[in-house]
Order: structure tokens, then C-alpha cells, then sequence
């Protein structure tokens, strides 16, 4: 049971990083919700002894496992993603989000490029070219090059940013699409995603993620990039039509895709993975050891200034106590 001087917490799934559960376990008195043999009769028992509550971007937590926790009054969730919680729904019942920005724009924003060059120079298949020992008999064939092309970016948030300061010393000529134009922004906006991609020679997605973006790369977009282009999706997967995708890609009416991200993660269509012209990662943009220090830092940043103040010190835009943070959302 908890103790009078530490809060309770609870945790909905194991988190990525085993390093911020013993740093949790020694602060606050946490119980894994995903540990219990019955997890609709543990919140039943104990819902109301919980004040505050830790996830992660992908996992977040059900409004039905929301509505077991009476008094719950903050969440602490680890990545910059939110579309897997019910901000409304949280803002209405007081509840304070904290998230941890920033942090990983600089490993998001490198993976993105590392899959750029990845798809276009051929690196992967390279490397099974000659493990497989096609060298010796021929040639490698002939990729992309990609200093100096065009990249086009939907979402210039704070990684979108990142991804377009790394495109200065390729030389890239950066164009972007956003729910509206940045002020200040040297760099072109576009009216909509397919007048993006119809002059890109490289798509890449850094926008955030739910309902408002969810297939925002269609077929049309697809089409648009054409059989030179390259789709490269950092974000959600929910983002891309998959299906839409992988027809794209069979039929060669894209040149390939660098791809972090999926609809079902962790499955991955199997047409995806017999094709040779996309590169495969699994959700791993933020995962370095730096990175994921920073963001399990800035996860318990959230709540010991809750605890101390009432107000979470990285709040998610939207949620309450948010107003400072509402123009830094990604995308």
C-alpha cells in the first residue's frame, strides 16, 4: 500500500527504458498495471488510491482505465507523441500532461536522414549484396545521389526543423507544409501536402500523429512524388495509408521509403518487408542512450514539479496549465 509520503503511481506497460522504472520505484510508490493477473479488478480495488499515472507516446492510457482513477490528477508520459490519450477528455476532468519535447529532435531528425541516404545510396541492400556474395558476381547497381535535391517537410515543428538544418549541408533546397506557415520560416511553404510532393524529390514526415492526420499521405500524395521520389516517415504511422504505400512501392510509382514508423506496429505488412526498395527500422528515432536518458529525466522532471508546484514543468499543448507550450507542438 502506498506510504503518506510518497504518491502513488501508476504505470500502464513497461516502459522503454529499465533505468527510469528504478528511478520511479525509488521516488514514488508505483504499481505496473500490466503486471496484474486482473487488471479491471486491481483498478477496481485500488483506482482511487492513485494520484498520478506514467505511459509512453505509444501506449497512453484507455479512457475506460481513465475512468477507474478518480483521483488522478497527472500524467507523466515518456515521448513526444499524445494521440494515444484523450487530451479533451483529460482537460475536462483537470488533469495535468507532461511530455518530454525537444529532448530527441536531434536523434529524430538524424535517423531521418540516416534513412534518407539509406534508400537512396542503397545501403542496407548493399550491405546484403555482399554478405550474399553478389559481388563477386557483378556490380552493385547504381543508386541516388542525394546532395543538392529538393526536400519537402509536412510538419516544421521541432523536428521538422532539426531535419531541415541538417539539409543545409546537403545543399537541399527545403520546402514545407503545416497546418499554417511559420512566421519567420526561410523556407517555402507549400499550399498542400500533394503541391509538396509533386516538387519534392524527398518527403519526409515529421507532423504529429491522431485523428487529424491520420492517412494524410494518400495515393494522391504518392502519385504527386512520383516514380523519382522518396517517402521518408519519422512520425506515426497512422500518417500513411499503408496499403496505399505498398502499392506504391510494388508498382515502382515511388522510387522507395525509409520508414520508423507503422499503422499496427509492432506488425509490419508482409508485402513491405519482401520489397527491396524501402528501408525497415523499428520505432527507433529517439532510441539512443543520450536521448533516452534526457527523455526519462524530463518524465520525472514533470512529476516532481507537480508534486512541488501543481503544474507539470512540460505540459502537452492543450492540456491544462499548457498555454506557454501551445505553439511548440510538433507539426
Amino acid at each position: 500500500m502506498s506510504s503518506p509520503s510518497r504518491p502513488r503511481l501508476l504505470q500502464i506497460a513497461r516502459l522503454p527504458l529499465p533505468v527510469l522504472e528504478a528511478d520511479l520505484a525509488q521516488q514514488y510508490d508505483v504499481s505496473c498495471l500490466a503486471d496484474q493477473a486482473d487488471p479491471a479488478a486491481f483498478l477496481a480495488e485500488h483506482g482511487a488510491s492513485f494520484s498520478g499515472l506514467v505511459t509512453s507516446a505509444p501506449v497512453g492510457a484507455r479512457n475506460d482505465v481513465l475512468a477507474a482513477l478518480p483521483h488522478l490528477r497527472v500524467i507523466s508520459s515518456f515521448g513526444v507523441g499524445f494521440d494515444a490519450l484523450d487530451i479533451p477528455y483529460l482537460q475536462s476532468r483537470g488533469i495535468q500532461v507532461g511530455y518530454t519535447p525537444d529532448v530527441l529532435n536531434d536523434c529524430v531528425a538524424d535517423l531521418a536522414f540516416a534513412l534518407m541516404l539509406d534508400v537512396s545510396r542503397g545501403v542496407s541492400a548493399s550491405d546484403r549484396f555482399v554478405r550474399g556474395g553478389g559481388w563477386s558476381a557483378g556490380r552493385f547497381p547504381v543508386q541516388t545521389r542525394v546532395s543538392g535535391k529538393r526536400l519537402g517537410i509536412v510538419g516544421l515543428g521541432r523536428i521538422g526543423q532539426a531535419v531541415a538544418e541538417r539539409a543545409q549541408g546537403f545543399r537541399m533546397e527545403v520546402s514545407y507544409f503545416n497546418r499554417r506557415p511559420v512566421p519567420g520560416s526561410p523556407y517555402r511553404y507549400a499550399e498542400s501536402v500533394v503541391e509538396l510532393a509533386r516538387w519534392a524529390d524527398y518527403l519526409v514526415l515529421t507532423v504529429a500523429g491522431g485523428a487529424g492526420t491520420r492517412h494524410l499521405v494518400n495515393r494522391a500524395v504518392l502519385d504527386a512524388l512520383g516514380p523519382q521520389g522518396f517517402l521518408v516517415n519519422v512520425a506515426r504511422g497512422t500518417v500513411v495509408d499503408e496499403t496505399a504505400l505498398v502499392d506504391a512501392l510494388s508498382e515502382r510509382r515511388i522510387a522507395g521509403a525509409g520508414l520508423d514508423v507503422f499503422e499496427h506496429e509492432p506488425q509490419v505488412p508482409a508485402a513491405l518487408l519482401a520489397l527491396d526498395n524501402v528501408v525497415l527500422t523499428p520505432h527507433v528515432a529517439s532510441a539512443t542512450h543520450e536521448t533516452r536518458r534526457a527523455m526519462a529525466d524530463t518524465v520525472l522532471g514533470n512529476l516532481r514539479c507537480f508534486y512541488a508546484t501543481g503544474t507539470v514543468r512540460v505540459p502537452v499543448p492543450g492540456s491544462r496549465g499548457s498555454a506557454a507550450a501551445a505553439g511548440q507542438q510538433q507539426g
